[in-house]
C-alpha cells in the first residue's frame, strides 16, 4: 500500500459527558447535548470553530417523541453550516456513531470531528416503547428484559452456571459506579445480600440486575495525527473498529452468542494485532444492560471459552482489581441513557488508556476495548484503543 492510500491515524483528544440522572429537568434536549459537547471541546482545548463536522446518534425517535431532533440540534452543537450526520443502530448506536466519526477522520474526509450521542428518557416511556410485538409470538413481553430473559435462561442451561452469577456482576458494577462521579446510580448502602433479595422482574433477572433509565449525553473529539500533536494531553489512539449486524430472527440464530458479535470482535482484534484478548487487553467497557450479559459476552468476545464465561466472573477476574477489569465505570448497569450508552463504553475505554479515568482508573492500562450491542442482539459496534499510536 502506498503512503497516499494509508488511513489517517485517529486519535481521541477530547471526552465529555453529562451528569446522568433519571430526569435532567434542568436542561432541554439541546442543553443536554451541548453540555457534553462543550466538555469534550474543553478537554481538547478546542472551540466550535475548530470542528469540521458533527456526527450524532440516538435511539429511536419515539423514545422522546421528537422526530429528527438533529434538525434543531445543529445550532446547539455549533454545526450550522457544517456537515452533520446522524447514525441509528438501536442500542449500539453510541458505538456506531463514534465509528462513523472515526472513519471520516481515517479517510481524511474531515480533519476534526465532534461526535455526540444522547437520550432523554424522562420525556418518554422507554419501558413500553420497547414492548413491541414480535412476529409469531404471544404479546407477553414487557420491556427489553422480557425479550432477553429467555436468552439468559438458555445460557444458564447451556453452561450450568449457578443462579448467583448475575448478582455478582450487578454488585461489582454498582460498587465501581461509586468511584465514577458521572454515574447515575450511587447506591452507598448496597450489599450483595440486598442485590440477591431484590424483586424478580424477568426470571432470572432481578430488579438490581437491571439497568436504570437515564437522561444523559456523551461526546468525543476525534482528529488525525496533526491534531493529536497539538492536543494538550495524551490522546487515545484507535487501533481497530468494526460494526456487524444480523437479523433479529432467523433459523439457526444463536441468541446466546450471536455470530455478528463474534465476527465483529474478530475483525477488531485482527486490525489491532490482538492474538490473545484475555492477556493483551487491560480493560473492557462492555455493554451489559442485564447482569448476566457479562459472562455471555466474555465468551462472545473471545475472553473465555464457550461455557466458561461465568467462571471468569465468579473468580473475581472482572473486578476492578482483577486481571481483566470489566466496566470499571459502573457500566450500563449504573448509567443508561440508551442512545449514549454505547458511546460511554467507547469513551470510558479511551479514558482508561489516557490515564484519566479518576478513581476508577485501571493501573497501567495500555489497551482497552469498548463494546456496544443493540436491538434484538443484532447490531454490534466495537473499538480497541491504545495509549500509543497504531503501528503503521
Amino acid at each position: 500500500m502506498s503512503a497516499g492510500t494509508q488511513k489517517e491515524p485517529v486519535a481521541v483528544v477530547g471526552i465529555g459527558q453529562t451528569r446522568h440522572a433519571a430526569a435532567r429537568r434542568d436542561v432541554s434536549l439541546a442543553g443536554l447535548v451541548r453540555e457534553a459537547a462543550r466538555r469534550a471541546l474543553e478537554d481538547a482545548e478546542l472551540t466550535w470553530a475548530d470542528v469540521d463536522a458533527v456526527v450524532i446518534g440516538k435511539a429511536p425517535d419515539f423514545f422522546e417523541g421528537v422526530m429528527m431532533p438533529e434538525l434543531y440540534l445543529a445550532d446547539a452543537l455549533g454545526a450550522v453550516g457544517k456537515p452533520l450526520l446522524r447514525v441509528h443502530t438501536a442500542g449500539s448506536v453510541g458505538g456506531s456513531t463514534a465509528l462513523v466519526a472515526a472513519n471520516l477522520v481515517a479517510a481524511r474526509v474531515h480533519g476534526t470531528v465532534l461526535t455526540v450521542a444522547f437520550e432523554k428518557q424522562s420525556e418518554s416511556n422507554a419501558m413500553w416503547g420497547l414492548s413491541l410485538p414480535v412476529p409469531f409470538t404471544q404479546p407477553l413481553l414487557a420491556g427489553a428484559g422480557g425479550f432477553f430473559a429467555p436468552h439468559v435462561r438458555a445460557y444458564m442451561r447451556r453452561t450450568g452456571a449457578p443462579d448467583t452469577v448475575g448478582t455478582l456482576v450487578a454488585y461489582k458494577d454498582r460498587l465501581n459506579a461509586l468511584k465514577n462521579p458521572y454515574a447515575h446510580l450511587h447506591e452507598e448502602d448496597l450489599t450483595l445480600e440486598k442485590v440477591r433479595a431484590s424483586p424478580m422482574l424477568w426470571d432470572p433477572i432481578r430488579y438490581s440486575e437491571t439497568c436504570p433509565s437515564s437522561d444523559g449525553a456523551c461526546a468525543m473529539v476525534l482528529t488525525g495525527r496533526a491534531g493529536a500533536e497539538r492536543a494538550p494531553a495524551p490522546p487515545a489512539w484507535v487501533h481497530g473498529g468494526a460494526m456487524r449486524s444480523e437479523p433479529t430472527l432467523f433459523a439457526g440464530k444463536d441468541a446466546v452468542s450471536p455470530r455478528a458479535g463474534r465476527d465483529c470482535a474478530a475483525d477488531v482484534y485482527r486490525q489491532a494485532g490482538i492474538g490473545d484478548p484475555r492477556r493483551e487487553i487491560d480493560a473492557v467497557e462492555m455493554y451489559v444492560p442485564f447482569s448476566w450479559y457479562e459472562p455471555m459476552w466474555l465468551e462472545n468476545l473471545g475472553f473465555a471459552e464457550e461455557g466458561e464465561g461465568w467462571k471468569l466472573t465468579e473468580s473475581g477476574a472482572t473486578a476492578l482489581d482483577g486481571d481483566l477489569p470489566v466496566n470499571p465505570s459502573g457500566g450500563v448497569l449504573s448509567t443508561n441513557p440508551i442512545g449514549a450508552s454505547g458511546m460511554l463504553r467507547f469513551a470510558e475505554a479511551a479514558l482508561q488508556v489516557r490515564g484519566r479515568a479518576g478513581e476508577h482508573q485501571v493501573p497501567d492500562a495500555r489497551r482497552a476495548l469498548g463494546h456496544a450491542y443493540g436491538g434484538g442482539s443484532q447490531f454490534f459496534a466495537m473499538w480497541l484503543v491504545g495509549a500509543a499510536p497504531p503501528a503503521s
